[in-house]
C-alpha cells in the first residue's frame, strides 16, 4: 500500500502497475543508510580538527599558531591550508574511486559496489582510530574517501532503480536524509568525546565511523540486486521474479520489456565513457556536471561556519558549538523530511526554485547583518542578543531552504535522468564533479573568508541566482516519469529537443508515450 505523504502528483506518459510495497520500503531504507558514512565524515572531521589534543599530536605547528594568534578577527582566525588539506584530501580519494566504481557498478552490480564502499570505509575508520602518526591519518582518509566514492556511486542508482517511478523521488531522498542524520550524530558525539579527560576522545570520534560502515556493509549483503542490474548481467528470469516481488503485482510485462530493451541498447555500447560525449547525451551530461557544481556553490559552508560564533553570542556559553550543531543539524533533518513528502507531489523544479529564492534572500540579509556588525576588521564587539537571534533565525531558514532543495535534489535528479547504457559512467561523472568542487570549496573557503570577509556571502548568493536561472530555463520536470522513459523530457524540452532525434529514442519510447498521452494514459 502507498505510504502516507509519498503520494504522486499528476503524471504523464506510461503508468506501470505496482505499489509501494513494504519490501521495497524496507529495502530502500537499508540502502539509503549508505549516506550515513558520508554524513558522519562531514560532521566528524570538522569537530576533530578543533580538538586541542588532536592538533597537539598531529599538527603541532597549527596548534602553536592558533595559541600564538590572540587576534579576535573572526574572518581569518581559522585560516590554515595544511589542516584544510587533511580534511579535504578525502574528496580527492572519493573522486578517484568513483571512476573505478563506475565499472564495478555496471559489471558486478549495485550491491557489490555498496559492499566495497562499506568495507573500505570500515578499514579507514579503524586506521584513523588507532593512528599514531600523520601518515596513518592520511592512509585512513584515503580509504574513507574510496569508501565514500563507491557508496555515493551505487546508492542513488540503487534507490532510483528499485523504487516505483511514482515514489522514486521520496525514496531516493532517503540517501540525503541519512547524510543529514550522520552529520547530526557526528556533531553530538564530537561534543561529548571532546570532554573526555586524557585527550583521547578524538580516537572515539574517528573510530566511531566503523558503526555506519558496518551498517552499509551488512546491509549490502542482505539487499537484493535491482532488476535493471540483473538484466544488464544476463539474469533475466531472476530479474522478472524480482520485479514481481518489488512491485507487488503480476502484471509487470510492460516494465520488464522496457528494461530488457534498455539493456539490449546498453550492450551495444562498448565504451560508455566515450559514448557519453555523443550529442544525444548532451542534456544528461550537462546536468551531471552542472547540478553537483551548483550544489557545492550554494554557500552552505559559509553558513555552517558562522553558526557557532552566533550561537555563542546569544548566550549559550560553553555549549554554543553543541547547540549550533543540534539546532542547524535538526533543521537540516526536518527540512529533508519535507522534501521527502513533497518531491513527488510538487515536483523537482518547484523545490529547486523555491529553495533557491529562500537561500538568496537569507544570504543577502545575513551578509548585511554580519557586515554591519563585524565590519571589515572582523571584530564584532558586543552584539545585542536580539540581533544575534535574528541572524540565527535567518541561518536556520537558509539551512531549511538548502535541505529541501539543492541538498537532496543534487543527488536525486542526476541519478534518475541517465539511460541505462551510460548510467554508471554518468553517475561517476556526477560524483566526481561533486567531489572536485567539495574539495575546491573546502580548500579555498577559509582563505576567501579572510580576504572577501562578509562579501563571501554575496559571492555565493550570486551563484544561487545563476543556478536558479539554470533550473528555470534548462531543467525539465522529471517527477512521475518512469526511469527508462526519461527520454521524453528531453524530447519535449524547448532547448534540449534540438539534440534529440527520433532515431535516438530507443524502441520508439517517445512514440509510445505520446500515444499513451493521447489516450489519456492511466495515472495510478
Amino acid at each position: 500500500m502507498p505510504a502516507a505523504g509519498f503520494g504522486p502528483g499528476p503524471g504523464t506518459g506510461k503508468a506501470y502497475p505496482g505499489e509501494l510495497t513494504s519490501y521495497v520500503l524496507v529495502t530502500c531504507i537499508i540502502a539509503a543508510m549508505g549516506g550515513l558514512i558520508f554524513g558522519y565524515d562531514i560532521g566528524i572531521s570538522g569537530g576533530v580538527t578543533s580538538m586541542d589534543s588532536f592538533l597537539k599530536k598531529f599538527f603541532p605547528t597549527v596548534y602553536r599558531k592558533q595559541e600564538a594568534d590572540k587576534s579576535t578577527n573572526q574572518y581569518c582566525k581559522f585560516d590554515s591550508q595544511k589542516l584544510t588539506m587533511f580534511t579535504s584530501s578525502l574528496y580527492l580519494a572519493a573522486l578517484l574511486s568513483s571512476l573505478v566504481a563506475s565499472t564495478v557498478t555496471r559489471k558486478l552490480g549495485r550491491k557489490l559496489s555498496m559492499l566495497f564502499g562499506g568495507v573500505l570505509f570500515c578499514a579507514g575508520a579503524l586506521i584513523n582510530g588507532f593512528a599514531k602518526a600523520v601518515w596513518m591519518l592520511i592512509v585512513g582518509r584515503i580509504l574513507l574517501g574510496f569508501g565514500i566514492g563507491f557508496a555515493n556511486q551505487s546508492v542513488p542508482l540503487y534507490l532510483s532503480e528499485m523504487a516505483p517511478y511514482k515514489y522514486r523521488g521520496a525514496l531516493n531522498i532517503g540517501f540525503q536524509l541519512s547524510i543529514t542524520v550522520g552529520i547530526l550524530v557526528a556533531n553530538i558525539l564530537n561534543y561529548f568525546f571532546a570532554k573526555i579527560k586524557g585527550g583521547w576522545g578524538w580516537r572515539l570520534s574517528l573510530g566511531g565511523a566503523v558503526v555506519p560502515a558496518l551498517i552499509i556493509t551488512f546491509g549490502s549483503l542482505i539487499l537484493p540486486e535491482t532488476p535493471n542490474s540483473m538484466i544488464e548481467r544476463g539474469k533475466t528470469e531472476e530479474a522478472k521474479a524480482m520485479l514481481r516481488r518489488i512491485r507487488g503485482v503480476e502484471e509487470i510485462e510492460e516494465e520488464y520489456d522496457d528494461l530488457v530493451a534498455a539493456s539490449e541498447a546498453s550492450k551495444k555500447v562498448e565504451h560508455p565513457w566515450r559514448n557519453i560525449l555523443q550529442r544525444k547525451y548532451r542534456p544528461q551530461l550537462t546536468m551531471a556536471i552542472m547540478i553537483p557544481f551548483f550544489q557545492q556553490l550554494t554557500g552552505i559552508n559559509v553558513i555552517m561556519f558562522y553558526a557557532p560564533v552566533l550561537f555563542k553570542t546569544i548566550g549559550f556559553g560553553s555549549t554554543s558549538a553543541l547547540m549550533s550543531a543540534v539546532i542547524t543539524g535538526g533543521v537540516n533533518v526536518v527540512a529533508t523530511m519535507v522534501s521527502i513528502y513533497g518531491v513527488d507531489k510538487w515536483g523537482r523544479r518547484f523545490l529547486f526554485l523555491e529553495g533557491g529564492a529562500q537561500m538568496l534572500i537569507c544570504q543577502i540579509i545575513v551578509a548585511a547583518c554580519i557586515g554591519a556588525k563585524f565590519g571589515i576588521n572582523g571584530q564584532p564587539g558586543d552584539l545585542p542578543k536580539w540581533y544575534a537571534i535574528v541572524v540565527v533565525l535567518f541561518i536556520c531558514i537558509y539551512v531549511a531552504g538548502f535541505a529541501w532543495s539543492w541538498g537532496p535534489l543534487g543527488w536525486l535528479v542526476p541519478s534518475e535522468i541517465f539511460p541505462l547504457e551510460i548510467r554508471s559512467a554518468a553517475q561517476s561523472v556526477n560524483v566526481s564533479v561533486n567531489m572536485i568542487f567539495t574539495f575546491a570549496v573546502a580548500q579555498v573557503f577559509l582563505t576567501m573568508l579572510c580576504h572577501l570577509k562578509f562579501g563571501t556571502f554575496l559571492f555565493f548568493a550570486f551563484f544561487v541566482v545563476l543556478m536558479s536561472f539554470f533550473v528555470f530555463f534548462l531543467l525539465p520536470e522529471t517527477k512521475n516519469i518512469p526511469i527508462e522513459e526519461m527520454v521524453i523530457v528531453w524530447k519535449k524540452h524547448w532547448f534540449w529537443s534540438r539534440f534529440m532525434t527520433d532515431a535516438d529514442t530507443a524502441n520508439g519510447a517517445f512514440v509510445e508515450m505520446r500515444k499513451s498521452g493521447d489516450n489519456g494514459g492511466k495515472n495510478v
